[in-house]
């Protein structure tokens, strides 16, 4: 019979939670003092351009590609897919 063990972990430091940004301790702080309630969710306008920007993206950037480079970067894009397989 062996006596042979996994060895131990490596690292057993514990990460550090993210520090917070200065402007999220300030926000937290003026709605603390207002005594006003932070809105739920996220902000409907900002989503709304979001959206407005990500519907143009790829259809701006194929317009301004030439016929060759679209072909290259799919040429590429289908060698990566398939190289992941073998």
């Amino acid at each position: 019979m062996s006596s042979w063990a996994m060895p131990a972990k490596a690292s057993k430091r514990r990460r550090k939670p993210p520090e917070e940004d200065v402007n999220e301790i300030a926000y937290r702080l003026v709605h603390a003092i207002t005594g006003e309630a932070p809105p739920p969710g996220k902000n409907p306008l900002g989503v709304a351009f979001g959206r407005l920007g990500a519907s143009k993206g790829g259809k701006a950037r194929a317009a301004k590609l030439s016929a060759k480079k679209r072909k290259a970067i799919a040429r590429n894009a289908a060698r990566a897919r398939w190289s992941k397989r073998v």
